[in-house]
């Protein structure tokens, strides 16, 4: 699991609850240093590898995102250890924006990939992606979420393919992962224009940074 400052944490901490138990012990917190990593909202994260000491060959490589995601869109040393290890990795797989950091290395081209819904349409096509509005989605060996809170669908349904249908399930009811959120509120199209514009403007230096990115590439 990919670390990087300026993360969203819960992109990290949803799929680690869920996919550390598959095997405890082998799960890799990994970042250009190790030791602590802070998150875009101040939570602390401590990476347990680096580059270079991560392993070479995995079964999961995950990349998160946050507001940090266009600087690790331009990072050569992170673009690089993505590309190297993707080679040898059973599934590459992301939450939220961390799908603009795999396609900036160039692993989403052709593939159906999906992100936040605030650069899915916009910035995602920019890296050769192909836009897909759902919460997660499969091509290949390439796994995608939406944003942030899909992170748990997403480590839910990879533990499926990985360990089995029950014990996803089992994982599942360990975490109490029955949502009923208090508002309708977490997609554009059932927020309403209002409140989409207002988190518009919160999420706008991140799609702006994001895009600009894309573009240089």
């Amino acid at each position: 699991m990919l670390l990087f400052p300026g993360m969203t944490a819960l992109d990290v901490v949803g799929p680690h609850e869920i996919l550390a138990g598959l095997a405890p012990g082998s799960l890799h917190l990994v970042a250009k240093e190790a030791g602590p990593v802070a998150s875009d909202a101040g939570l602390t994260l401590t990476a347990t590898a680096d580059l270079e000491t991560c392993p070479r060959d995995l079964d999961v490589l995950f990349v998160p995102g946050g507001d940090g995601t266009p600087d690790q869109m331009r990072d050569a040393a992170t673009l690089a250890f993505l590309r190297d290890r993707a080679g040898r990795t059973a599934w590459v797989t992301s939450v939220c924006t961390g799908s603009l950091i795999l396609g900036a290395a160039g692993l989403l081209d052709g593939y159906r990939a999906t992100s936040h819904w605030c650069v899915r349409d916009t910035v995602l096509p920019l890296l050769g992606a192909v836009p897909i509005d759902e919460r997660v989605v499969f091509d290949r060996n390439r796994v995608t979420a939406a944003g942030i809170s899909a992170g748990l669908d997403f480590a839910l349904a990879l533990a499926a393919r990985l360990r089995g249908g029950d014990y996803a399930r089992t994982s599942q009811l360990v975490a109490e992962y029955a949502p009923r959120p208090p508002f309708d509120a977490g997609r554009p199209a059932s927020a309403g224009p209002a409140i989409t514009h207002a988190a518009g403007a919160i999420l706008a230096p991140l799609v702006a940074g994001a895009m600009r990115a894309a573009q240089d590439r």
